[in-house]
């Protein structure tokens, strides 16, 4: 039968980079999704060591392994050529290199994959087949759609009251917090990519915690008009103009910033040398296990 481009099909949705699974695309071709394995959770990291005389075992810290996800379902095709054209679309989008894998749930997720398995087709038909394909996450986390950011300049206050005065009397402030406040309303940490834009002098950002602890990253040069140094806290990679590693001149105090699960953290901008024109930019995705 027909199929209107554009139609939602009843079951799972996903896309794997330009495909969309559980759709019908512009060709009229339908993309049914009726498995998807290994989203719901990754494998784990840990081991357990029996006590020597004594009930239980000794526990090793618990870390999640890659996501290796299986997409598997059914491609109906109005001809032969949309057919294979159709198939060779899915085999280009599992790319050897990263692809955004999302899922359509009602809290909508995304991953970056790579192929990890020879991608299955089979012809039940000239017009009609089945489809598996297998991807890995490296990072197992499972990423909102939305990125979320915020920018600050450094902590200032302008304006306000000036002597002498007339009645009545106007008080004009303006305050810069020089902070950030960045939410993750996720099941686990999450890591923002922080962005330092100069002129500013020997830069650094204290990141505040609702227990009262602190994370600090502290650099000790100077940032030129125009330089631009971008803070990775998951690769941890401190890279001035995207491309010249600044790691060494990067002191990292209590351990690099995430934002916890279900939680927050307010990042301080800071300079000992007040500059209008500095920046911090923080970037960030909800994360899920």
């Amino acid at each position: 039968m027909p199929y209107t481009p554009g139609t939602v099909l009843d079951g799972l949705r996903a896309s794997l980079g330009t495909v969309d699974l559980g759709a019908v695309d512009s060709d009229g071709t339908a993309w049914y999704l009726q498995t998807l394995d290994g989203w719901d959770s990754p494998e784990i990291r840990a081991e357990f060591t029996d006590r020597e005389a004594d009930h239980g075992a000794w526990a090793s810290p618990v870390y999640l392994g890659s996501r290796p996800v299986t997409l598997a379902g059914t491609i109906v095709a109005r001809s032969q050529d949309l057919l294979e054209a159709a198939m060779e679309r899915l085999r280009a989008a599992a790319s050897l290199t990263d692809t955004v894998l999302t899922v359509w749930e009602t809290v909508s997720k995304q991953a970056a994959v790579r192929r990890s398995g020879k991608p299955l087709m089979q012809y039940v038909t000239d017009t009609t087949a089945t489809y598996s394909v297998m991807v890995t996450a490296a990072d197992p986390r499972r990423y909102s759609t939305a990125q979320q950011s915020g920018t600050t300049g450094l902590p200032s206050t302008t304006g306000g009251l000036s002597f002498p005065s007339a009645f009545p009397l106007t008080f004009s402030a303006t305050t810069v917090s020089g902070r950030i406040t960045a939410v993750n309303t996720g099941s686990a940490d999450t890591r923002p990519v922080l962005t330092i834009a100069g002129p500013v002098v020997a830069p650094s950002i204290a990141a505040l915690y609702p227990d009262g602890s602190v994370r600090q990253l502290l650099y000790s040069l100077d940032l030129v008009a125009g330089d631009v140094l971008t803070i990775d806290t998951d690769a941890r990679t401190v890279l001035l103009g995207g491309g010249v590693s600044r790691r060494r001149f990067m002191t990292v105090s209590g351990g690099w910033p995430t934002i916890p699960a279900g939680s927050s953290v307010s990042y301080q901008f800071q300079s000992g040398t007040y500059n209008a024109t500095a920046m911090l930019t923080a970037a960030w995705r909800s994360a899920w296990m």
